[in-house]
């Protein structure tokens, strides 16, 4: 909304609406109390009228968004389970692209205050157990859930063409149909960690350093002279290899991308037996990778998430690496004859990996991760058919 079209607003609403604006362009962290009050035309001491400073502003932000997403997705319409269903994946798109300014801002705020993004599994988990009649669990919201959040987003911000019709087909149906998994051959064996060279040079230097320190304290709270202070180099040192703090992020986005593709490729083959794993199998024992090492480097994801707003070209090229990897699959990623999107299939997976690591990676509890990935398999296997007649 233009400062003249917030006008007729009342004060706080004009605040908070130039306030959603800029954070859903910009980082939290470079978004003033000054430059909020210009877009809304408002001097600075009128601000502090209604609120305390700028983290009270974002976190009432937060809690409308959840208050809207409340609104949205309970009550789902229908006759049975299967109507409600699909009713209730309807409004989560919707949602999306009604709103995208305030779910870009969520998304900042899921990172930076995790318990918003607590409330609102909490919340679509009463949602879906709406629809079905019944009580739900973590999984069951990964599945039906996860992988469509992360399409919606991916449509609006990004422009992938995402098929809804695919989406509930995988849900309802499955995506690897008639498949089942054996355990030992998705979570058996041992990890092999990626090399570590004995030596590194300058370069490598700067960018374990900055790896650490971006991820730990974030971009713009992180300085040059801290990553060369950290690598035992001067300043100098880092201009040799790098043009700029901008470019030496893009490489350190690009360095964890191959981190985590090449933790996962290194250890995809079968853990027991020369057994070869079927496409639900190679799914899970990927899955189950990446909860393993977000376990070992959970620096990967703060950084992933805050160059979305940093270096958003740099983290579209992130994903796509996947999406590439995921298209050379020879057996496709959709149940030959299901009529199912191949691209809206990959981004589903993405997206319900995207929101695992999230929900279970961080808890520390390998069991309840484990617990959870089965589940999930079962879910690709067949999705919700049991339920929906």
């Amino acid at each position: 909304m233009s400062k003249a079209d917030r006008s007729g607003l009342p004060t706080e609403e004009q605040l908070l609406d130039a306030a959603v604006g800029l954070f859903a362009q910009k980082w939290y962290g470079t978004v003033s109390v000054a430059e909020i009050c210009r877009s809304a035309g408002l001097s600075n001491g009128v601000f502090y009228r209604y609120f305390e400073n700028k983290e009270v502003l974002f976190k009432r932000i937060l809690e409308r968004v959840l208050e809207l997403l409340k609104t949205a997705v309970e009550g789902a319409s229908g006759a049975g389970p299967k109507e409600r269903l699909e009713d209730l994946e309807e409004r989560v798109l919707r949602f999306s692209a009604e709103h995208p300014d305030l779910v870009s801002v969520f998304r900042e705020g899921q990172y930076r205050y995790f318990d918003y993004e607590r409330r609102l599994v909490a919340l679509y988990l009463r949602a879906l157990g709406q629809a079905l009649g019944r009580g739900v669990e973590l999984a069951e919201y990964l599945f039906a859930l996860g992988g469509l959040r992360f399409c919606a987003t991916q449509r609006v911000y990004n422009g992938a063409a995402i098929d809804p019709a695919s989406i509930l087909a995988i849900v309802e149906k499955g995506l690897f149909r008639g498949m089942d998994f054996d355990p030992e051959l998705v979570f058996g064996g041992t990890a092999t960690p990626l090399p570590l060279p004995l030596d590194q040079d300058a370069r490598a230097r700067l960018l374990k350093s900055g790896k650490r320190l971006f991820g730990e304290k974030g971009y713009y709270e992180t300085n040059i002279h801290d990553v060369t202070g950290a690598a035992g180099l001067s300043v100098g040192a880092f201009y040799t290899y790098f043009a700029s703090k901008e470019v030496f992020y893009a490489e350190i986005i690009e360095m964890v991308g191959k981190q985590v593709r090449g933790f996962i490729a290194r250890n995809l083959a079968p853990a027991a037996g020369p057994k070869p794993l079927n496409r639900l199998e190679r799914e899970l024992r990927g899955l189950w990778l990446w909860l393993v090492y977000l376990s070992i480097d959970k620096d990967c994801y703060a950084i992933v998430r805050e160059a979305e707003f940093v270096l958003p070209d740099a983290v579209r090229d992130y994903y796509g690496r996947f999406v590439a990897g995921y298209r050379k699959n020879p057996e496709g990623n959709a149940a030959p004859g299901s009529g199912i999107d191949d691209g809206t299939a990959i981004e589903f997976l993405l997206g319900v990996a995207h929101y695992a690591g999230i929900e279970v990676a961080f808890d520390e509890s390998p069991v309840n991760a484990r617990a959870v990935v089965e589940a999930i398999g079962r879910y690709l296997g067949r999705g919700f058919s049991e339920y929906l007649s």
